[in-house]
């Protein structure tokens, strides 16, 4: 018996119909690049851009030919927005709107690049990276990462806070990655990317029942190179807050560390407030959530023994089988004071 193709049994339209619909399921990630963070301030709390010195000031980019917003779009669905930095090829944050997610489909086979970065006049269509070697002037290139040593391609807005597959999806864009190394991308990081998603899961639900929290990601620059042209992150941090009709309250707190090798291998970064952030990256001025009640001065970190083992939030620091501020220097003063005072008294 001889099987006719599909399109000889329809009518014309209803077949270039199909076809058409058949090829859009592989579509390409859209992305644009926009005039200012306001058109992409959704995945903001209150619609309230970073403050951030020198880069972000009262939603205003202070030099727009360096710093691009852009919408990370997957099948014409926005999903988060990136303030990217085309001279060090790296995002500057990543922001996103967490609510319930779904489980997580197949991760994409290849990393996408933003064509718009490198000819305005181009498609809008986030487009495969198949360079197996060159570099794009504007952003970074798979070929970057190739045999990078100790670095990994690290997600700045983590695949594992997207609500939807097509939200995860739409993370692997190299517009959305820094150089992060192994141990700590897949460390002590990733427990606290872990940790957070459990904390926002419990307890940032709304008064109608809903999650919705805001979390904000960046990379401070250091000064190495990947092939010395992608900035290798000195440190990483995340900030993130949301309101609890459970608590009655609005809950934040901040997360950062090295871009060095985790060391202990079990090592937990410490959840810590917002002020505690801003502190540490030396400058009062900037500001995750301006304009917004997110408390400045507290930790959610009170709320972890409610939360299942399987989070992999930090544990108290007094349980870890030391007394709070016991070290190993102090355990040999203890020692050789012993020794002191047996030997006087023999």
């Amino acid at each position: 018996m001889m099987f006719l193709p599909l399109g000889c049994f329809l009518p014309r339209t209803a077949f270039l119909l199909l076809l058409l619909f058949f090829f859009s399921s592989f579509g390409p990630t859209q992305t644009e690049v926009v005039r200012s963070i306001s058109d992409c301030a959704d995945f903001l709390l209150n619609q309230s851009p970073p403050q951030i010195p020198n880069i972000l000031k009262d939603g205003k980019i202070l030099d727009q030919n360096r710093y691009k917003p852009i919408c990370q779009t997957y099948r014409n669905t926005r999903t988060f927005l990136t303030l990217y930095d085309t001279t060090e090829r790296i995002p500057v944050f990543s922001a996103i709107k967490f609510v319930q997610d779904q489980k997580a489909g197949k991760r994409p086979k290849k990393w996408m690049i933003e064509p718009q970065l490198e000819d305005e006049s181009a498609d809008k269509n986030m487009k495969r990276d198949n360079k197996k070697q060159g570099a794009y002037k504007h952003q970074a290139s798979d070929f970057d990462y190739k045999n990078s040593g100790i670095y990994d391609r690290g997600h700045v807005c983590p695949s594992s806070y997207g609500s939807t597959p097509t939200a995860k999806n739409s993370t692997f864009t190299l517009t959305n990655i820094v150089p992060q190394v192994k141990s700590f991308n897949g460390g002590s990081w990733a427990k606290m990317e872990k940790c957070v998603k459990c904390f926002m899961k419990t307890f940032c639900k709304n008064s109608n029942g809903v999650t919705e929290g805001y979390v904000v990601t960046g990379a401070q620059p250091g000064t190495g190179k990947l092939k010395n042209r992608v900035n290798i992150p000195s440190r990483m941090w995340s900030a993130f807050c949301c309101y609890s009709d459970d608590q009655k309250a609005w809950l934040a707190s901040a997360h950062w560390g090295e871009n060095v090798p985790d060391e202990p291998k079990d090592k937990y970064l410490q959840t810590k407030s917002l002020n505690d952030l801003y502190k540490d990256l030396g400058t009062p001025t900037f500001n995750v959530f301006p304009g917004t009640k997110c408390p400045l001065g507290m930790t959610v970190s009170k709320f972890y023994p409610k939360l299942d083992k399987s989070c992999k939030c930090p544990p108290p620091v007094s349980n870890r089988g030391r007394p709070s501020g016991w070290s190993k220097n102090n355990f040999y003063l203890f020692f050789y004071y012993f020794i002191f005072i047996s030997f006087c008294y023999t």
